[in-house]
């Protein structure tokens, strides 16, 4: 009985040490370019711009991330985050804010400051607002913040770095990934309008916040998939075909190759069906 308990007691303490490990094989720092740099928390994603006097830093995503990154940044560049800037409202992108002190600056769109209610109301508060657009300076390097309309949120902003040539989007562009489940909330057809706003940038690298790193040219492919499931699911609702029906009849079969495509082509049907009955 003894030795049945301590296997017992040893098999979950292997566990609990492998789930650890794997928690934190999944967080790290990875150089975009120049000094610019990817930081991955799980399935989530924010970068860092580093200067001679400090990081901006973006989405904290959450307080277990934002703790270990700020150690990390302190100890890997020998500098203090001096400001945090909000992709948009959202929990899962924008929490944890409250482990950085009242020196760290938090910048984000005028309205995520309305939106931070419900599900969203523990999320700090932005310090520094903005409509359209702002620049961001430190230590000799820029940031430029850019409202392109409601999308995913109303309060989304885009990211531009252009020294580095890149560009930080946030759950309106992946990379050949399917837009997440049924698109609750979007703006349709704005979210088309703003990929466009994004193509018309002036950058090389795409830096989404879930999936892998890509370039303009993913921007546009995904503009072009919301096109063509846009287009499907405007011609079966004028042909007077229910929601069931269109989620069982539209296949995009360009994108099948794309991650989630089996598992969210039918909620994204009936996130723009929603979306166009409104």
């Amino acid at each position: 009985m003894i030795l049945r308990t301590l296997a017992i007691a040893l098999t979950a303490l292997f566990v609990a040490v492998g789930a650890q490990a794997q928690q934190a094989a999944q967080r790290e720092i990875t150089n975009i370019a120049g000094d610019l740099y990817r930081f991955q928390n799980n399935f989530h994603v924010a970068v860092l711009l580093v200067t001679p006097e400090g990081v901006i830093a973006t989405d904290p995503i959450d307080a277990d991330a934002a703790k270990w990154l700020q150690a990390e940044v302190e100890t890997r560049f020998g500098v203090p985050i001096k400001y945090v800037v909000y992709s948009h409202h959202h929990a899962d992108h924008a929490s944890g804010g409250e482990v950085y002190g009242d020196d760290v600056v938090f910048v984000g769109h005028t309205n995520v400051t309305k939106n931070l209610t419900g599900s969203h109301a523990g999320v700090r508060a932005p310090d520094v607002t903005f409509n359209d657009r702002m620049t961001l300076t430190l230590g000799g390097k820029s940031v430029e913040l850019i409202h392109v309309g409601a999308n995913h949120s109303d309060d989304m902003i885009v990211m531009h770095f252009p020294v580095e040539r890149a560009v930080f989007t946030v759950d309106f562009i992946s990379v050949k990934r399917l837009p997440f489940r049924n698109l609750a909330g979007a703006a349709i057809p704005g979210w088309v309008d703003s990929i466009r706003a994004v193509e018309a940038m002036d950058f090389d690298i795409l830096v989404p916040g879930h999936g892998p790193v890509g370039t303009k040219a993913d921007a546009a492919e995904h503009r072009r998939y919301f096109e063509e499931l846009i287009a499907a699911v405007g011609d079966g609702m004028k042909a007077g075909k229910s929601l069931e029906t269109l989620k069982q009849e539209i296949s995009l079969p360009h994108y099948a190759t794309w991650g989630a495509y089996t598992d969210w082509l039918a909620l994204n049907v009936e996130g723009v069906y929603t979306a166009l009955s409104n």
